[in-house]
C-alpha cells in the first residue's frame, strides 16, 4: 500500500508517521501493494483527528476518528476500516467487479452473511420544489439529520444534511 500522510495545523513527526504506517500496515492483508491510502492528520482546539480515505474501483473506504490524543485516534481508525471491510466485503467485491484493489486471499475468504444489508422500509413522498434554506427548516421541523428535496432553482433532486456544530451541508447531483 502507498500511504500518503498530510497534516493540517500539525507537524508530521517521525513518531506520528511511524505510528500511522505501523497501524495501517495491518490493512495490507486486504489490499494489493499498489493501493493508495490518503491520511490527513489535523488538530482543532483539543480535537486530534485522523481521516483515512482509500479509493478502490467504484467505492471509497473512509474513516474519520477524533479524540484528545492523536495516537488513540490512529488506533481507532484502523479498527473501524477493518470492521467496514469485513462487514461489506460481499458488496465491495461483488461479482469480482471491484476485485482489482483487494488481495486474492481476502476475496476468496468466506464471510458470514449475517451482515447482509436489508432494506426493511421504503418511503414514497411527493417533492415540491423548495429552496435549500427552506429544506433545512423542514428538516429541523421533522427532527431528521437529512432531507431530500427538489431544488426550486435547479429543478434537481438535492439533499441537505446536518453537520457538527449546527451547520448544514448541501449535496447536489453531478452528471
Amino acid at each position: 500500500m502507498r500511504i500518503t500522510i498530510t497534516g493540517r495545523n500539525i507537524d508530521i513527526t517521525d513518531g506520528l508517521r511511524s505510528a500511522v504506517e505501523d497501524k495501517l500496515s495491518k490493512l495490507e492483508k486486504y489490499f494489493t501493494p499498489d493501493t493508495d491510502v490518503f491520511v490527513t492528520l489535523s488538530v482543532e482546539k483539543e480535537r486530534q483527528k485522523i481521516e483515512v480515505t482509500i479509493p478502490v474501483k467504484g467505492n471509497i473506504i473512509r474513516s474519520e476518528q477524533v479524540s484528545n490524543d492523536m495516537y488513540v485516534s490512529i488506533d481507532l481508525v484502523e479498527e473501524v476500516i477493518e470492521r467496514q471491510l469485513k462487514k461489506y466485503k460481499n458488496k465491495l467485491v461483488s461479482k469480482q467487479q471491484n476485485a482489482a484493489s483487494f488481495r486474492k486471499e481476502f476475496i476468496e475468504k468466506e464471510v458470514s452473511t449475517d451482515d447482509e444489508i436489508q432494506i426493511i422500509r421504503t418511503k414514497r413522498f411527493g417533492m415540491k420544489p423548495m429552496y435549500p434554506e427552506d429544506a433545512c427548516v423542514q428538516m429541523e421541523l421533522l427532527g431528521h439529520n437529512f432531507f431530500v428535496f427538489r431544488n426550486a432553482e435547479t429543478e434537481e433532486v438535492n439533499v441537505v444534511y446536518k453537520r457538527k456544530g449546527n451547520t448544514y451541508g448541501l449535496i447536489e447531483p453531478e452528471f
